[in-house]
């Protein structure tokens, strides 16, 4: 009697065992999947060039005053020059010239923020992105 349970507890943890492979391997194999899936869309919305102009123009119009729309860009020395017109500001505004620069490159990034957002995709793509129209 005791051979016959244990034969039959052994019988059960073998199938119990060969569930729990098979419902892992499934799990993994979900998992690499959804894994690919969002590398590829993730990839997909990176190098889309309409979501450069949305990204450019949301960026243009809250953090322009820093440049980082011209960065996403690609335009590095515009976005240097931006940035560094902030920062040389910045200081400057306890002595109060600094009050009135500051708004220099927050309106340029606003404004460009507004005329990126308003073109059209192709005509972004061909001003901003194949031209490579700096400013305005």
């Amino acid at each position: 009697m005791s051979t016959e349970g244990y034969d039959s507890a052994k019988d059960s943890f073998d199938s119990a065992k060969e569930a729990a492979k098979e419902t892992f391997n499934d799990a993994a194999n979900s998992a690499q999947n959804s894994a690919n899936e969002f590398k590829q869309n993730f990839n997909q919305t990176v190098n889309n060039q309409d979501n450069k102009k949305v990204l450019a123009g949301i960026l243009g119009i809250f953090f322009g005053g820093i440049g980082v729309h011209k960065f996403i860009l690609g335009y590095n020395t515009e976005g240097f020059i931006l940035l560094g017109i902030f920062l040389i500001s910045f200081p400057l505004m306890c002595i109060i010239i600094g009050v009135f620069t500051m708004y220099i490159p927050i309106l340029i990034g606003l404004i460009e923020g507004i005329i990126y957002l308003t073109k059209s995709d192709e005509e972004f793509y061909h001003t901003y992105q194949l031209n490579k129209k700096a400013w305005f």
